[in-house]
């Protein structure tokens, strides 16, 4: 009753709805229609929360290939929701919250406690309030990134479910989107389908990531294989890709790739062999029961597209054994990654644990070789050495061999920090900068110190001697780097399987806003991790004059702190790419934590929150009643002990909080519509009580500290300023000290710095308003022959102040909300009319003798004509019509935006765009598609609406486009 609010309820029982209903129901599939704009027509047929969690329930869980196009149109859909779905100053942290939210909701079903506390997470995100935001971030170990959205933030090293990886494509880039990654190359062993492809550069181009594949290979180093990863270059789109893909000389090494892959999937099947024969049993002592056997069938179908590795077979097994635990009533005393040391290493020294047999081609080529026939591929390609297992003179000696040909070393792996492995970044990156300098000095002693250190630890002759090799040809060395640098990279290897691993993610931590930065450094913050390694990166400021401009801003624009007016403000980051790696001066961050369990489910600080009465998870209309009332107390107070006159004592408090929220709501009112009355939503629509309970709740407080201590104690009694003595500095005192009170408490609400300098200002601009309204107060108790006038305006100048604030709040938040909302609906009606005009010059091209625009003239030829030709350009085009029209009828500020749209658009566009709109003539046609599916099978709304309205739209389009 106390904690938790109906809507709550509601989003849990929507959210386990599309959970237990089947995935691939056509209704709901309805809904990631791309040509549907979230704000559009489907808002009548599902809400919000239906629709984000349909398309993040189609992500999620699914590695089926044949989903790939399902889970494109779902990334797609639920990126358009979440960045639509949520206004004010954090819109993009907001909807990475509202993801990373929904994501453990879906995935908390059993535990209703938790469901319901998910559940209010998310639709307080949803209100899109910067300390809500903040506060989640924190909960859900998200770093704040900047809204602007140029952090540099990469991984050079992930996998997905193709290889080793847990996650889709699609899935893997929704989560670094989450993370908020940019930059990232997704490993591939051996060989990479067209299909898999196709879908991560697809995924990558919905959310503005950019994307690189590598193929990482195995080349012959002595008694074992050294990994390189080739990484073809300036292949842009996932067209190009797939052209290149079919060229028959890549597809000879892809087809030779996968015989390596095979290959190396025996030997995965050989220790799953040995461990059912023999290694399982020497668990039993350990365990307390027998271990069963594993399934070879079930196996394979646990790796699924991805290609089998000692990491699968090592989680396949632990959850088998976790199994077999719980059954035998016990607890399961062994790690997956103690299963894997225990029972999975190779008894050989074979590279890989590759079984014996035939070896594939390309395991029996060297690093150079392998190189140099990747190399005569139809591309520019990169090779980055992956120093994993290797060392220093490893890292010489390959750099040597190749001539030149490796252009980039991995200079830090975090998957190996993790597991203990030794790291030699320091001294090879050390040598990659001296070859980058062609220090000849520096590269004499680097080597002789090599061979020296080599002697001490008893390696092989041998080594030694080619060490001694690479010395004496120590001009060849120091020129095969002159031209092209030695580039460097970081990466996590993250998989999203092993446990006590470090998720994806490296962020630049002075890129990050300042909260971020706080955020990494408190010392009692262990999830975030910085590495020995430091890039400078250094901020770029871009003034671009605005295109539109008129001679008042341009004017205004030549003062100094202005010039935002007259010019577009782009910052980004000019990256060095020439890190150094110091154990004690890193810069870099990791921002994923360590990773502890492999079930998927909710975070670990989630699940082990106690199930306790918390003030977050109070019902909202409650808390907002708890948040006047404590407000109200001291304002009523204030006044009751203070005023002898009984209108001031008892209704004083009533007079304050009402200025404020007549205040909230007519500003509300005016920022979403003004005084028009073509928008279907009512008044109230527009006002967030949320908002007008905590501007009531610190307006209160407000009351003892202008009325008294600073009115009453400190300008009467302190310094005999009153209404009468020295109106100016009395009114002119109060704004400055309640401007400090207000973004005093801004601050403390996490709002942004523009809006607590704002609010400051607005006091100082309230002073020559407030001295009016005194004066004109003043003229009236005057004129109406009331006594002791200036006694008077003593007791009333808090009130006088406090309204004079409010005014030009009104205006200046008022202005504010407006242009966000005004912003949202151009943002809204330019993809919109994008679409309305490309569906146009597809009708140009289906009849290029005839005038598309006396096509649209005639909707009823035109469709029989459109539904011969092409038959989805009927239902794009009857979508966007739509669209628009719920646009102007339920969207705030619609009206502004569409007729500046105008007034851009030359004659020929907006009598297009008057014409596209003529297709909702076709009632029938119209109700048809309704009827069969075109939002879903919540359609009545939408009919009704379409049913009711379309006259009435169309009529004001004629209008509008004169």
């Amino acid at each position: 009753m106390f904690f938790f609010d109906p809507q709550d309820h509601d989003l849990l029982k929507i959210v386990n709805d599309v959970i237990g209903r089947d995935k691939g129901r056509k209704s709901f599939k309805k809904l990631l229609n791309p040509h549907l704009h979230p704000r559009g027509i489907k808002e009548l047929a599902a809400s919000q929360d239906l629709r984000i969690a349909h398309a993040a329930s189609s992500l999620l869980d699914t590695i089926d290939a044949g989903a790939a196009a399902d889970r494109l149109n779902a990334l797609r859909s639920l990126r358009d929701e979440v960045l639509n779905g949520t206004q004010g100053a954090m819109r993009v942290n907001a909807a990475r919250v509202l993801v990373e939210v929904m994501k453990h909701l879906l995935r908390a079903r059993g535990d209703d406690r938790l469901q319901l506390e998910l559940a209010h997470d998310f639709r307080s995100a949803t209100t899109g309030r910067p300390a809500v935001i903040r506060a989640l971030l924190r909960r859900y170990h998200l770093l704040e990134m900047p809204e602007e959205w140029n952090q540099v933030t990469f991984d050079h090293h992930v996998h997905d479910a193709n290889t080793k990886g847990r996650k889709t494509p699609s899935h893997l880039i929704m989560d670094a989107w989450i993370k908020g990654i940019r930059k990232l190359t997704v490993i591939h062993y051996n060989h990479i389908t067209p299909e898999a492809a196709d879908e991560l550069l697809e995924a990558a181009d919905i959310m503005g990531i950019s994307v690189r594949i590598g193929l990482e290979f195995p080349a012959r180093f002595h008694d074992r294989f050294a990994e390189i990863i080739w990484t073809p270059s300036d292949i842009g789109s996932s067209d190009e890709f797939l052209n290149f893909l079919s060229e028959d000389a890549v597809q000879e090494v892809l087809r030779l790739g996968r015989e390596v892959s095979r290959f190396q999937e025996a030997r995965v099947l050989d220790l799953l062999n040995e461990y059912n024969t023999r290694r399982r049993f020497a668990l039993k002592d350990k365990l307390g029961f027998e271990p069963p056997a594993a399934d070879e069938r079930a196996f394979r179908a646990f790796v699924g597209a991805g290609q089998a590795s000692a990491l699968h077979l090592a989680e396949f097994l632990h959850l088998g054994l976790a199994e077999a635990a719980a059954a035998a009533g016990a607890p399961l005393p062994i790690s997956q990654k103690d299963l894997e040391k225990e029972c999975l290493a190779p008894d050989d020294s074979r590279p890989h644990g590759a079984p014996a047999g035939d070896t594939p081609f390309l395991l029996s080529l060297t690093p150079l070789q392998l190189i140099d026939r990747l190399s005569r591929l139809p591309c520019r390609s990169r090779f980055i050495l992956n120093l994993s297992g290797l060392d220093t003179a490893d890292a010489l000696e390959l750099l040597y061999e190749c001539r030149g040909a490796i252009t980039g070393l991995e200079i830090f792996n975090l998957k190996d920090m993790a597991s203990g492995q030794p790291l030699h970044s320091l001294e090879i990156n050390e040598l990659r900068q001296i070859l980058n300098k062609g220090n000849v000095v520096g590269l004499k002693n680097f080597i002789m110190k090599l061979i020296r250190g080599q002697e001490e630890s008893g390696a092989p002759p041998e080594r030694t001697e080619r060490l001694r090799a690479i010395l004496r040809d120590m001009d060849t060395l120091k020129t095969m780097y002159r031209r092209a640098p030695l580039k460097s990279r970081i990466g996590s290897d993250s998989a999203g399987r092993a446990e006590n691993t470090y998720g994806m993610g490296f962020a630049i931590t002075h890129t990050l806003p300042p909260r971020a930065q706080r955020e990494i450094k408190n010392p009692g913050n262990s999830f975030y991790k910085k590495i020995p390694v430091n890039i400078a990166a250094y901020r770029r400021v871009t003034w671009v004059p605005r295109p539109t401009l008129g001679p008042a801003a341009a004017m205004l624009g030549r003062l100094p702190g202005m010039q935002s007016l007259s010019h577009e403000i782009k910052v980004d980051w000019q990256r060095n790419y020439n890190p150094t790696v110091d154990r004690h001066k890193g810069n870099i961050v990791t921002l994923g934590g360590m990773r502890e369990s492999t079930d998927g489910g909710a975070p670990a600080n989630a699940e082990k929150r106690p199930a306790r009465k918390s003030w977050t998870y109070l019902n909202t209309g409650l808390k907002n009643q708890l948040k006047v009332l404590i407000g109200f107390l001291p304002a009523f107070a204030a006044f009751a002990l203070t005023k002898d006159w009984w209108l001031l004592a008892y209704c004083g408090a009533f007079i304050w909080f009402g200025i404020t929220g007549v205040r909230n709501v007519i500003q509300s009112v005016i920022a979403g519509r003004g005084f028009h009355k073509y928008s279907l939503l009512k008044w109230k629509d527009y006002v967030s009580w949320e908002r007008v309970a905590d501007s009531l709740l610190y307006t209160g407080f407000s009351v003892p500290l202008l009325d008294y201590l600073v009115k009453t104690v400190l300008l009467d009694r302190g310094m005999g300023v009153t209404t009468a003595t020295n109106p100016v500095a009395l009114y002119a005192i109060m704004a400055l000290i309640n401007g400090l009170y207000i973004s005093t408490h801004n601050t403390l609400r996490g709002l942004p710095r523009a809006a607590i300098i704002g609010n400051f200002f607005r006091s100082i601009l309230s002073i020559p308003l407030a001295i009016a309204f005194n004066s004109a107060f003043g003229g009236f108790l005057v004129l109406a022959g009331t006594p002791a006038v200036d006694d008077m305006l003593q007791k009333w100048a808090a009130i006088i102040s406090k309204f004079a604030s409010d005014c030009v709040a009104g205006m200046i938040e008022g202005a504010a909300d407006r242009r966000i909302n005004v912003a949202q609906r151009l943002s809204d009606y330019h993809a919109k009319i994008g679409q309305v005009f490309s569906a146009y010059a597809r009708l140009e091209l289906l009849f290029p003798e005839t005038s598309a625009l006396e096509k649209l003239e005639s909707p009823k030829k035109l469709l029989s004509s459109v539904r011969h030709e092409a038959r989805d350009l009927e239902q794009i085009m009857i979508i966007n019509a739509l669209d628009l029209m719920y646009f102007w009828m339920y969207q705030p500020r619609s009206r502004t935006a569409l007729l500046a749209i105008l007034r851009d658009m030359d004659p020929e566009e907006r009598e297009i765009f008057k014409r596209s709109h003529i297709v909702l003539t076709r009632q029938k046609e119209i109700s048809r598609l309704f009827i069969d599916g075109l939002i879903g099978k919540n359609f009545k709304h939408g009919l009704a609406f379409y049913l009711s309205m379309s006259d009435r739209y169309l009529s004001t389009i004629r209008r509008i486009t004169q």
